[in-house]
């Protein structure tokens, strides 16, 4: 895990190498300053040398001033090397996701990489911060202080024998203990980011059916779950501050008792014991940012583990870098096509039909039939369990994945757009598309005359999620978006249910018409939005009931005929 991580320092190696080295000029300066203190005591002071006063003084103030310089330099590349580690740890784990599949941020879940990507990035952050400050500082700091002491009063060095063993085991025994609570805390984070994500996102739902107070429960029921977490390792881990204290206090008494009996029989100057105090009090401090250290390591570990989680997961679908570059043809064919999200639990289940190229087809089917589910399998949002989806008479499996994907357009059930403007949202399809390319998508989506209305036409602003258009325009935004791309294969996934039927047949017509190379599946619930596909076919369980033109299976299909009635029958009574 360490090792995956330091990985990810990168171009800040020289600040991270750079730090524990003034850490240590910054100690010799802090050990060295008693050392000065104990001789313009013992020997400016008792022997009333003014001069040697004034020179000793001097160095005094050189030594503090570069402990100061050192400390100063140390904490700015310790900040730079810290921030540098976390960019480079946010922008690894952002880049991974964009080689998950569908089922590998299925398997995570967005809250719980959100989570991963925020506060686990910055508990690592200021753990890798201390790693380079004070886990070299403070080690070092008690070592020289160890040395000095033993220098000054060597018998007062068994005070520490006994104290250092003390602190240790208690350190040890709270992270043990406190490490579980910290996991469960950092993921009860990705619980809390999923009601605030679903709320923020659902708003108008929330306030259209009064759920406020339903939702703020949900919230507080989600907060209190972490502060239950986190008051349960903060109370162990709240221990060892006092242990530290009361340590640091025995010693100090320890250090007086045993310092005044080595002075009455002349082992110790005032001078030393003076030092001795001042190494004392660095000593134990050492041993408490060991203990803090320790602690945010601690903290650390559980955010750590979800990182590294995340960067050595293997994409559960090959991009193909060396596969097919180019796609022939807009020809689909499923041969014996199974599919499951989970083993044991099949969602599809002996699909197989062919498609010519430029043919527009329908998919009917009741919700929960796995319409959109076959639709994903041809531009390889998921991979089939079994079986195989050619596309050009190749498996999608042989191509570049990019070059699959370029040649195949999705418009998802649900609509995304981004903020900016609506040029650049259509961009998105093709960001080097000409005005003219751009204008003519929006023409055969049936979005350039509401585009054309508003006041910046093709600049006008788009807010976050596109929601400041009604569901229909966000509908053709995303169709002329698809189209953009020029693809060979387009999949229109219930795209046209929030405009109305007059709409709906004016895009059907000028797809058939401005782009009759173009291979159309249109997955719908309204039999009118494809009832003058070429075929169109009905699922249902999973399966494929039947496959015709509207005719054949009006007339031969008891489940499309039933559809059909009902659908007319509530047309004429509107």
């Amino acid at each position: 895990m360490l090792k995956i991580l330091l990985s990810r320092i990168g171009k800040y190696r020289k600040e991270t190498i750079l730090t524990p080295l003034l850490m240590v000029g910054e100690v010799l300066m802090e050990v060295l300053i008693p050392a000065i203190m104990a001789q313009i005591i013992d020997v400016g002071v008792a022997q009333g040398d003014l001069p040697y006063t004034f020179k000793m003084s001097a160095l005094l103030i050189l030594a503090a001033f570069m402990s100061m310089f050192f400390g100063v330099l140390g904490a700015r590349t310790a900040a730079v090397a810290s921030a540098g580690f976390a960019r480079n740890i946010r922008h690894d784990i952002y880049y991974k996701l964009q080689d998950f599949s569908f089922s590998n941020i299925d398997r995570f879940s967005t809250s719980s990489l959100i989570t991963r990507l925020t506060t686990d990035v910055q508990n690592v952050q200021m753990a890798f911060q201390m790693i380079i400050r004070m886990f070299v500082r403070s080690p070092i700091m008690f070592v020289f202080a160890i040395l000095m002491v033993l220098h000054n009063g060597g018998s007062l060095v068994f005070v520490y024998a006994v104290a250092i063993p003390v602190l240790a085991v208690m350190i040890v025994v709270m992270m043990n203990k406190a490490h579980p609570n910290f996991e469960k805390a950092f993921k009860s984070y990705d619980g809390l980011n999923r009601v605030v994500g679903e709320n923020l996102t659902g708003i108008r739902t929330v306030k259209a059916y009064v759920r406020e107070e339903s939702e703020t429960e949900r919230f507080d029921e989600s907060a209190g779950q972490i502060y239950k977490n986190f008051v349960a390792a903060q109370k162990i881990m709240a221990m060892s501050q006092p242990v530290m204290m009361s340590v640091m206090y025995l010693c100090t008494i320890a250090v007086s008792y045993i310092g005044a009996r080595l002075i009455n029989v002349s082992h110790m100057t005032t001078g030393q014991l003076m030092s001795v105090y001042t190494y004392n009090t660095q000593i134990l401090l050492s041993l408490i940012m060991i203990g803090m250290f320790m602690v945010m390591v601690t903290i650390s570990r559980a955010s750590a583990e979800r990182i590294v989680e995340v960067l050595t997961t293997v994409p559960d679908m090959d991009k193909n870098e060396d596969g097919v570059k180019v796609v022939a043809n807009g020809d689909i064919e499923f041969d014996h096509v199974n599919f499951a999200y989970k083993p044991g639990s099949p969602v599809l289940e002996d699909i197989c039909f062919k498609i010519r190229s430029g043919q527009m087809i329908g998919i009917l089917g009741p919700t929960g039939s796995g319409k959109s589910t076959l639709v994903s399998l041809i531009a390889r949002l998921y991979d089939v369990t079994s079986g195989s989806v050619k596309v050009a008479g190749r498996d999608v499996r042989e191509y570049n994945l990019k070059a699959l994907r370029d040649e195949v357009s999705v418009v998802l059930q649900k609509n995304q757009l981004f903020s900016g403007t609506v040029e650049e949202n259509l961009r998105w399809g093709n960001k080097d598309a000409g005005d003219e390319e751009v204008r003519r998508a929006a023409v055969i989506a049936a979005a350039d005359p509401f585009i054309s209305s508003m006041k910046d036409g093709y600049k006008s602003h788009v807010e976050q999620g596109g929601s400041n258009f009604s569901g229909g325009q966000r509908q053709r935004l995303c169709i002329a978006r698809a189209l953009l791309k020029s693809p060979r294969i387009l999949i229109m996934d219930d795209s046209t249910s929030a405009v109305d039927t007059a709409t709906d047949r004016q895009i059907r017509e000028a797809l058939r018409n401005d782009v009759k190379d173009l291979t159309k599946i249109i997955i719908a619930q309204r039999i009118s939005s494809v009832e003058d596909a070429d075929e169109i076919i009905m699922m249902n369980n999973g399966r494929i009931e039947d496959i015709g033109t509207h005719s054949e299976l009006l007339g031969r299909n008891a489940n499309y005929r039933g559809l059909y009635e009902t659908q007319v029958k509530g047309r004429e009574e509107e």
